[in-house]
């Protein structure tokens, strides 16, 4: 099997600071780099959890860390399920976690789930294939006005209305129901691709992470992090866009800050207390050496912070 390389692995890997005999989560197992990489750092007797709910990433996964037998235990569970996943294998509290957030380049690069506008194949995008509604279920049903906010609030498109009105003119006349079915509803109004963007990344990004609950799943995984998390572990979050990196960032900054009551009050009355340490002040960005080599690397930041 032809493996994908996994982003930041050696920052990553240098940050989390795996130990032998030290617990770790990879809370998006994916194709097993980050996993691999942590179990060699972590042996003879360093384990690790990992957690995907793409039943193909799963099994990529498990026949990439074949080899460490024993050590390593997959579950399938998205990262929202953090804490009740562990909880269901008795297991209350962990040494770090890595997170990898957005889709992996085996999806991507597969027509079949829809992720991508590049080839033809169903408007599908989700990362469970077996729950929820389909990006094609999301254009067939929402009004215009939601598919407004959708595409304005997690794609960032400027255009947003223009687009979910042509959208709302195409599906009256035939069903929208291939990537690139889609992606030419969108050129339609925004034109041809240019400075090697294409016109429909915004729409398809937006998409994908309505499908997926995704900003939402995030917050809450990262919650369960905290939680989860002994004295000293870390939490490593890999972003690839800015609504991710805004989440992290500002939760880290919020986990990190102590009392904010007035500098004039004497004492503190709303008893908020650090529970976190923020490893990096500024993201982590690959070097030029590894975005060369990893395109899909280029727009990824590493946040790391400690539990106190």
């Amino acid at each position: 099997m032809t493996y994908h390389l996994p982003v930041l692995l050696k920052e990553v890997v240098e940050q989390l600071r795996p130990q032998r005999g030290g617990l770790y989560v990879d809370c998006t197992v994916g194709g097993g780099g980050h996993a691999e990489a942590i179990l060699r750092a972590s042996a003879p007797d360093g384990r690790v959890i990992g957690l995907d709910c793409d039943d193909e990433a799963l099994a990529a996964s498990r026949e990439r860390l074949a080899a460490h037998e024993g050590r390593v235990q997959l579950m399938r569970a998205n990262f929202a399920e953090l804490q009740e996943t562990l909880m269901s294998l008795g297991v209350t509290a962990v040494d770090g976690l890595v997170f990898d957030v957005g889709v992996s380049s085996r999806q991507f690069d597969e027509p079949s789930r829809g992720f991508s506008f590049q080839r033809e194949g169903p408007l599908d995008m989700r990362m469970n294939r077996s729950a929820g509604q389909s990006a094609q279920d999301v254009i067939r049903d929402a009004s215009v006005e939601e598919l407004t906010r959708i595409f304005r609030v997690y794609g960032e498109e400027r255009r947003a209305r223009a687009i979910a009105i042509r959208i709302d003119r195409e599906r009256a006349r035939q069903p929208i129901t291939t990537t690139t079915q889609l992606a030419g509803v969108v050129e339609q109004v925004l034109g041809p691709k240019r400075s090697g963007i294409h016109p429909a990344t915004r729409v398809f990004q937006a998409l994908r992470i309505q499908v997926n609950r995704e900003l939402e799943n995030l917050e809450r995984g990262l919650v369960a992090a905290v939680n989860v998390l002994k004295s000293g572990g870390r939490v490593a979050v890999i972003s690839f866009h800015s609504l991710e990196d805004r989440i992290v960032k500002q939760f880290f900054v919020r986990m990190s800050t102590g009392c904010v009551c007035p500098p004039q009050m004497v004492g503190c009355s709303c008893g908020r207390k650090e529970m976190m340490r923020l490893v990096t002040r500024k993201p982590v960005t690959p070097t030029s050496e590894e975005a060369q080599q990893n395109p899909r690397a280029r727009s990824a930041k590493l946040r790391v912070a400690e539990k106190i």
